[in-house]
């Protein structure tokens, strides 16, 4: 798997799609990795050089002992960027990458050309909710979190009809490091973004899942109303709409970008 190290972290990557073609971001959830974003490959591969990697604490790339920061896991991208000569990228980035989308919007405008936060939001509730779900990982392990997570990240209608997609997630949140997933928890616990998003000056699109209880639409509006210029669209989905609205969510990145 190729791999770059950053502050002596390694992260896994991977690239897809023209060598030549434009460069975009894809920046996956808490909990899984840049597999996640498969059922977009087949269209946006056709035309960009789609970046994918695994934040630190996820998947192929390290897991180095905690607490995160969103500015730790926003060096980490910027770092990959460096280090593959990638100057400037569109950036889709869904949950905690749509935090980490936001935060390249913020501290690295020059990095960053059109945003697609989605399912996401600018404050994510404090310790009050994140610190029972850190200790309660690392007491009793992924498996105690997983049928919750499950539970708020896809819809009972999608839950029911696509089986294999909703296993194939679990699988991904069963396998992720304990560590990692707390440290990562901490980094959201920590971050607010509220007032600083209205220095975004990329063009941005926020979308969200209407049936989303984890980051209700009202969190993509607020984002909406206070970045300058951003539009706003709610796809028929819960949480994960990148795969429980994957040809609607897909279309909608395309055009914008395009």
């Amino acid at each position: 798997m190729p791999h770059v190290t950053v502050d002596g972290c390694r992260l896994h990557y991977r690239f897809d799609g023209p060598g030549d073609g434009p460069p975009l971001l894809l920046s996956h959830a808490l909990g899984v990795d840049l597999e996640m974003w498969e059922p977009q490959m087949p269209r946006l591969a056709r035309r960009f050089r789609v970046l994918r990697h695994d934040h630190r604490g996820h998947g192929g790339s390290d897991a180095p002992a905690g607490p995160y920061s969103l500015d730790r896991l926003g060096q980490d991208t910027i770092g990959l960027l460096d280090a593959l000569g990638i100057a400037r990228t569109d950036v889709v980035g869904l949950s905690l990458g749509g935090m980490l989308a936001l935060w390249l919007g913020i501290h690295a405008p020059d990095r960053v050309g059109r945003l697609v936060p989605s399912c996401t939001t600018a404050y994510a509730g404090g310790a009050e909710l994140w610190d029972p779900r850190i200790e309660a990982v690392r007491r009793d392990g992924m498996a105690a979190l997983v049928d919750g997570v499950i539970g708020r990240w896809f819809s009972p209608g999608f839950r029911e009809r696509a089986p294999e997609a909703v296993g194939g997630i679990r699988r991904k949140l069963l396998a992720t490091s304990p560590e990692g997933y707390a440290a990562t928890c901490a980094a959201i616990r920590d971050m607010d973004q509220r007032d600083a998003i209205g220095r975004i000056r990329a063009p941005t699109l926020v979308l969200a899942g209407a049936q989303d209880q984890g980051t209700p639409p009202e969190r993509g509006q607020e984002i909406a109303a206070a970045v300058p210029g951003a539009r706003f669209l709610a796809l028929d989905a819960a949480h994960i709409a990148n795969i429980e609205q994957a040809e609607a969510f897909t279309a909608a990145v395309e055009s914008f970008l395009d």
